[in-house]
């Protein structure tokens, strides 16, 4: 069995009057990302992981941010996209472990529902996927609410 790693990070900039959405699912606050897509940077964490991973570069190659095809696109549909691209090559997921790194709003309360979204668009077990929630304790960008961040760890195998 062959097995493969990758590991994937996104960030975007925080701003009112954005929407905030992570693994799917659109979570109230006053602030959300500020992004070409819908900016949602635990998914796009996950898609570099996967690509990764896969030696299939990056999710900039794949979905570029100037062009007009991605403009406001819902994630889901890129990482539906992304586990196509891994599985043309012949490989299928294992599992993954992410960190959403964000001062406020806290979102352990969400997490379940993004499992659920993530599992529904990857056609995998909920079970599969690990997702936490940190904060940098006020220190850099995240901790002074300028932006957030995400990263994914994937572990893939050839089918």
């Amino acid at each position: 069995m062959k097995l493969r790693v990758g590991f994937g990070y996104d960030v975007h900039i925080l701003q009112q009057g954005e929407e905030l959405i992570l693994g799917g699912n659109k979570i109230k606050h006053y602030k959300g990302t500020v992004a070409h897509s819908d900016g949602d940077v635990l998914i796009h964490a996950i898609c570099d992981a996967l690509l990764g991973a896969a030696n299939l570069r990056d999710i900039g190659f794949h979905f570029p941010d100037n062009s007009d095809d991605f403009k406001n696109i819902d994630s889901k549909i890129l990482l539906k996209k992304t586990i196509d691209l891994i599985k043309e090559k012949g490989y299928s997921i294992n599992n993954i472990d992410c960190t959403i790194a964000l001062q406020t709003p806290k979102i352990k309360h969400f997490i379940p529902e993004m499992q659920k979204n993530l599992s529904s668009a990857m056609n995998i077990d909920e079970d599969d996927i690990s997702i936490k929630a940190t904060t940098t304790e006020k220190l850099g960008f995240v901790g002074r609410e300028e932006g957030v961040s995400a990263y994914a760890v994937v572990l893939i195998q050839k089918i």
